[in-house]
């Protein structure tokens, strides 16, 4: 029995804020379906939507966290992670340093 070929994953591709403001703009146009704009610039319809419904919340038009809102609540989380490992070295250095004093 033949065993099928695996598809190499395609390698993640980053884009500008602009690249991705310009294929909003043509989905909204109208000229083209979402599908279209997608496949013409080799890209994949789930991202594309994604990038729409987020334009249309950074507009106002739907509700959930803005492109801001998201960049912020990004750094909170990785600066709360931090504050939490410092926490966490301090409670063992503390837990070290009363052991030796004994």
């Amino acid at each position: 029995m033949e065993s099928m070929a695996k598809k190499k994953p395609r390698p993640r591709r980053s884009f500008t804020s602009e690249f991705k403001a310009e294929i909003v703009e043509l989905c909204r146009r109208g000229d083209r379906s979402l599908g279209q704009v997608a496949k013409d610039f080799d890209l994949t319809e789930t991202a594309v939507r994604l990038w729409v419904a987020q334009a249309e919340t950074d507009a106002g038009e739907r509700d959930g966290l803005t492109s801001g809102e998201r960049a912020e609540l990004a750094a909170l989380r990785r600066e709360n992670r931090r504050l939490r490992e410092d926490v966490e070295i301090l409670k063992r250095a503390t837990a070290f340093f009363a052991t030796e004093t004994r």
